[in-house]
């Protein structure tokens, strides 16, 4: 399946270097070399200078590997005290063709 994480820090509750230590945690554990995702589509980050901070990806997860990816990400959202991380599954995806 595609799923879309996000995480934020819309409520400055972390530093700077806080937030790059758990971003950076989360990009690792949505890397292909975790072992937890089969591919990734994309990663995006708000820009530099935007009033708030947060970060987006789009993975391909087998679904016997979400609940450990799932649990992985709690623990990460716990280690940086964040009250969550967005998962949002993708279960359908059309594609769109112009007409001709």
């Amino acid at each position: 399946m595609i799923v879309y994480v996000s995480i934020g820090n819309s409520d400055d509750k972390l530093t700077q270097k806080e937030w790059a230590e758990f971003s950076q945690a989360v990009d690792t554990a949505l890397g292909e070399d975790s072992g937890l995702v089969e591919g990734r589509h994309g990663a995006w980050t708000s820009h530099p200078t935007a009033e708030w901070q947060n970060a987006c990806w789009c993975v391909v997860v087998s679904d016997k590997r979400v609940a450990e990816l799932q649990a992985w990400l709690c623990d990460i959202a716990e280690e940086y005290r964040q009250d969550s991380i967005a998962w949002a599954e993708v279960r359908r995806t059309t594609y769109l063709e112009p007409m001709k």
